[in-house]
């Protein structure tokens, strides 16, 4: 998608770069001493294969699959069966050994516990009992599990409510009616998810060429003094964005960053915020003195359209309340971004990667 940077353009943690051209322009803040002409690696595109279509059209097919429950036999190997079942280890309940309404599939990749020395695995003994039966099975934890639980035997009662199969459907004209917006036939399908897959990877060519035009630009761009408070501002929305995310957690700070963070001290994160609060200024300013010089910048109406788009691509029905929680200026920062990369790629010299590693 390529109104992919949204959220983490906000978060002001992207050390985000762009790119640029020959010729020399500046302000009091910056100067980018070149932005045509750069030099980035060939972008290549991936054929779109007739496997690839079918994959796409599988996986739509599964997508559609129906519930089938099966009432004339015992569960088998491909059966989903839903179950409630309670866990004891020496006749005492544990954590996570109770649930009601569980589904499980049988077969060797279940993902519940397998067979463990002289014990059975679980989705194995349920294998051969039908619907409404309740029966007790013990399995073993194998030694590789949590450290309370490795290698313990534990019983469980089992209910089975309900055995099932999930049918897929074949493709038919009849199937492409019901499930396509544009397609009447098979052929007429398959030539859909065609296109669908090559604007997917136009559109991933685009953003791996913007992406790596930035990154070489951002290279061009000096830094002559940075706008007043400005990567303070950005520091503290980074600080108080991961404060809320360990709020969330209901931890302490500095607990979050020592569990979530890779073990991260605070004064460790405070670097790493000013280096990104700065990269995020310097490509700021960047793009906003390009697209003064290049006249890139939207109108307030072409403004408002990208921001339904992003609205529409984020899901949020309500364009107003997307701005509010966004915030209008992060946003049109954000399309203005693109529009720079945009004219960056489009004013870039791709070329093959030997000649660019021979260059460097």
């Amino acid at each position: 998608m390529k109104k992919k940077i949204i959220a983490v353009m906000i978060s002001l943690m992207l050390t985000a770069s762009l790119a640029g051209c020959s010729g020399e322009i500046s302000n009091d803040y910056i100067t980018i001493t070149q932005y045509k002409d750069l030099e980035v690696p060939q972008v290549e595109s991936t054929e779109v294969t007739e496997e690839k279509i079918e994959n796409v059209i599988n996986s739509n097919l599964e997508l559609a699959a129906t519930k089938e429950s099966v009432t004339d036999r015992a569960a088998q190997e491909g059966d989903t069966v839903n179950m409630d079942y309670t866990g004891t280890i020496e006749g005492v309940a544990f954590e996570g050994g109770t649930a009601s309404g569980a589904t499980i599939e049988l077969g060797e990749n279940s993902g519940y516990i397998g067979a463990t020395g002289d014990y059975e695995g679980f989705a194995d003994q349920i294998v051969g009992h039908s619907t409404g039966e309740e029966f007790d099975i013990t399995v073993q934890f194998p030694e590789d599990y949590t450290a309370e639980m490795a290698g313990k035997v534990a019983d469980f009662h089992i209910k089975i409510n309900e055995i099932y199969q999930m049918k897929t459907p074949e493709l038919t004209d009849e199937w492409v009616q019901e499930n396509s917006e544009e397609s009447k036939t098979v052929e007429e399908y398959k030539k859909e998810i065609k296109k669908q897959l090559e604007e997917e990877n136009t559109e991933s060519v685009d953003g791996e060429l913007e992406n790596a035009v930035m990154e070489v630009f951002l290279e061009k761009v000096e830094v002559k003094k940075y706008p007043k408070d400005a990567v303070e501002e950005q520091v503290q929305e980074v600080k108080e964005y991961y404060t809320s995310i360990a709020g969330a957690y209901g931890m302490e700070f500095g607990d979050f960053l020592a569990n979530y963070m890779n073990g991260m001290t605070e004064e460790e994160f405070n670097e790493q915020a000013e280096k990104a609060a700065q990269n995020t200024v310097k490509r700021n300013e960047a793009v906003k003195l390009l697209a003064e010089k290049k006249h890139l910048e939207p109108s307030e109406e072409e403004y408002e359209k990208e921001i339904e788009k992003y609205a529409e691509d984020a899901g949020a029905a309500d364009v107003e309340a997307f701005k509010e929680q966004y915030g209008e200026d992060s946003l049109k920062l954000a399309i203005l971004t693109e529009k720079v990369a945009e004219y960056l790629a489009d004013n870039c010299i791709q070329v093959e990667s030997s000649d660019t590693e021979a260059a460097e």
